[in-house]
């Protein structure tokens, strides 16, 4: 019997504003979509956080026994500057600048993306389309909502009909604003400007002589606007309606707003059942942001090499410090706070250490599946990482309680913690039990004092002092670190 069967989830609605009991369309099976990134520069930090963030809900499905289809997307064109409707291309700009391709760009970024969330652990998901890849499908679309009556073709470029839609439908339903005070507060269209109204949105724009990426359309040689894309390859690979669509808070309005009308009126149909969001990421008290200094990107964090924390941290540390907090909470990186998720981290792995070596007893005294259960029901609770961690510190307590013989566990109640603790780390949080070397913030120091005692040891078995040379190994050996020698010299591994 599948976990998901005695397991009831609920999930943070954005559309409702209420947690509600999750059922999928279709039994046993979840299609899941998440906007992946636009392909301009370097990951950063925030973006991270939104990734391990349904990395954390991706995992606990599957844990749960679900069949999941997770759909992240890759956004290599139509993504305008400050998310305009008018502007240069943010792929285009970077390669304009760098006098590259624009899939120049494209690969780089990627590439750079894959490796940081490998990094972080997170799995990959079942599919990872392109915008670019996707052109066919979106100029279909296009016409669908035009057939509909939803959307207009005006001097090449085509915009969706807001004002028409809302006539039937509701535009703000995801974010909670009414048209009526979106208008009144927009200024008069421009005498140039195409659109009926302030409100439309591009569907598709016909290219200016100097945009490098475009495309045929029936309208015009031109690009596809950044919202449907998303409509597209989630429509494509998940059907027509789907169970949950996640992303960063800042795009629920207006690429999420619009991503619900276009499916819409292609379709008469809402598209997605479950619409979750990820908050932001804040460094030292203030909003992340290039501009100002107070910006920091994941090799920087991982390297040390940055002005604004005084030490490097492994990928594991700042993944079990983001998940330290609730996804829908605003979270401030610092180093107190990050130095204090190192310390736990520590904590939390040395319990791990000392399971295998627990003793048993012919009873317990400690109720192991009511901690156990306290835990799913902390991720049944709209996936609760902090209360499920807190849990995990309870545990720590049992497991050092029993080590020194203040308690007891059965083989059986040992068996079911050690499964348990191990399934939650591990697979649920995606935790890594890093070495020490990898974690230790004095990494290349340790290394140095390591080859200095292999030094002394060859010094004192020259001399034929073996009592010295195999106290340095033993001692080495008793605080985790492994020589070995051969013909070449001695090396050492943790």
């Amino acid at each position: 019997m599948p976990l998901y069967e005695n397991q009831e989830l609920k999930i943070y609605n954005s559309l409702s504003g209420e947690k509600e009991v999750f059922k999928p369309l279709t039994d046993g099976y979840v299609g899941m979509y998440v906007c992946g990134p636009t392909v301009y520069s370097n990951v950063h930090l925030g973006n991270c956080r939104t990734f391990i963030s349904f990395d954390l809900v991706f995992r606990y499905l599957k844990h749960l026994g679900y069949k999941v289809r997770y759909v992240r997307n890759i956004t290599d064109a139509g993504h305008l500057e400050n998310d305009a409707e008018t502007g240069e291309d943010r792929i285009a700009k970077k390669a304009r600048l760098e006098e590259i391709e624009p899939m120049e760009v494209v690969q780089k970024y990627t590439v750079d993306f894959h490796n940081i969330l490998y990094k972080f652990n997170n799995l990959p998901p079942s599919i990872e389309p392109t915008a670019t890849g996707h052109i066919v499908e979106q100029i279909e679309i296009i016409k669908e909502i035009i057939d509909k009556g939803f959307a207009y073709e005006a001097n090449g470029s085509v915009y969706f009909d807001v004002l028409k839609y809302n006539e039937s439908n509701h535009y703000g339903i995801l974010s909670g604003r009414k048209l009526e005070d979106m208008i009144a507060n927009t200024r008069e269209l421009a005498a140039q400007d195409d659109k009926k109204n302030p409100q439309d949105f591009a569907l598709w724009k016909k290219a200016e002589p100097q945009h490098i990426m475009r495309w045929p359309s029936p309208w015009s040689v031109g690009f596809p606007g950044w919202h449907l894309e998303c409509t597209v390859m989630s429509s494509k690979y998940l059907g027509d309606e789907f169970d949950i669509h996640g992303g960063g808070m800042d795009l629920k309005f207006p690429h999420h707003e619009c991503e619900i009308a276009q499916g819409q009126a292609a379709t008469g149909k809402n598209p997605v059942n479950y619409w979750m969001h990820a908050n932001m990421l804040t460094l030292n008290g203030k909003k992340m942001a290039k501009s100002t200094g107070n910006n920091i990107l994941p090799k920087e964090l991982f390297s040390g090499d940055n002005d604004v924390l005084s030490k490097s941290y492994s990928p594991s540390i700042a993944r079990f410090f983001m998940l330290q907090a609730n996804y829908r909470s605003i979270l401030d990186f610092s180093d107190e706070a990050l130095g204090a998720a190192e310390k736990g981290f520590h904590k939390l792995m040395d319990a791990v250490a000392l399971i295998p070596n627990l003793p048993t007893s012919k009873n317990s005294s400690v109720a192991i599946a009511e901690w156990k259960q306290k835990c799913y029901d902390a991720m049944n609770d709209d996936f609760n990482s902090p209360v499920l961690i807190a849990n995990l510190f309870e545990a720590v307590k049992i497991i050092n309680a029993v080590e020194a013989k203040k308690a007891t566990l059965t083989a059986e109640d040992l068996k079911e913690l050690k499964e348990s603790i191990h399934s939650f780390i591990f697979d649920v949080l995606g935790l890594e039990a890093v070495t020490a070397l990898e974690n230790n913030q004095d990494s290349e120091r340790l290394a140095n004092v390591v080859e200095l005692l292999i030094e002394l040891r060859a010094k004192a078995r020259a001399n034929r002092d073996f009592e010295t040379g195999d106290k340095i190994r033993d001692e080495l050996a008793a605080n985790g670190i492994l020589l070995k020698d051969s013909k070449e010299g001695t090396t050492f591994s943790l």
